[in-house]
């Protein structure tokens, strides 16, 4: 049998799919207006591609723009495939791949509760200060911080943190921008 001709797992036979799957950073300016963030998530949800990140907040108030940072991964066929679909959705104005543009600025914020009495109280407050997180609350057996940065940093620091008591984590979720003077 030819390999070009071998199910995919799709309905149609087509070519096997080789492209790996990358994780990529889409930026999706939009109308603020009831219904679009529910109406770009569906899409995203009827065609069975995860969401990894979701960040929505209005940008240009004068001009009741939003822009929606989604982070997915897919083949870079999928990619295009959702860019494409994004694009032809009303009332959405612009979408750019900020992963295939070019490096873009990445940041994320989270607030991590830690349990700290004792010798691990004295070791909390020590990583915190190195990975340059503030202590937003404290009391005599716990203290929240607050760390921003790329999500790696606030991976790591959330695994450091696991051995010395972490209670609890909020994210987020991820906010980026190009680099350069190039405005969407």
């Amino acid at each position: 049998m030819n390999a070009h001709l071998l199910p995919t797992g799709s309905p149609y036979f087509t070519a096997a799919e080789t492209q790996i799957p990358e994780r990529h950073t889409l930026s999706v300016l939009v109308d603020n207006e009831p219904g679009i963030l529910a109406r770009v998530v569906g899409l995203f949800t009827a065609r069975g591609y995860n969401i990894d990140s979701l960040t929505v907040s209005e940008t240009e108030h004068e001009k009741g723009l939003s822009r929606i940072t989604v982070v997915t991964v897919a083949t870079p066929k999928v990619l295009l495939q959702i860019k494409l679909q994004l694009e032809r959705l009303v009332p959405v104005h612009k979408v750019h791949d900020l992963t295939a543009e070019g490096k873009a600025l990445e940041r994320e914020l989270a607030l991590v509760k830690v349990a700290g009495t004792g010798e691990h109280r004295v070791e909390t407050l020590r990583l915190a200060d190195a990975f340059r997180a503030q202590v937003v609350d404290a009391t005599t057996e716990s203290f929240v911080f607050e760390i921003t940065g790329k999500p790696s940093k606030i991976d790591s620091f959330i695994a450091l943190m696991v051995p010395l008591g972490l209670l609890e984590v909020v994210r987020t979720g991820l906010a980026a921008i190009s680099r350069g003077p190039e405005g969407m």
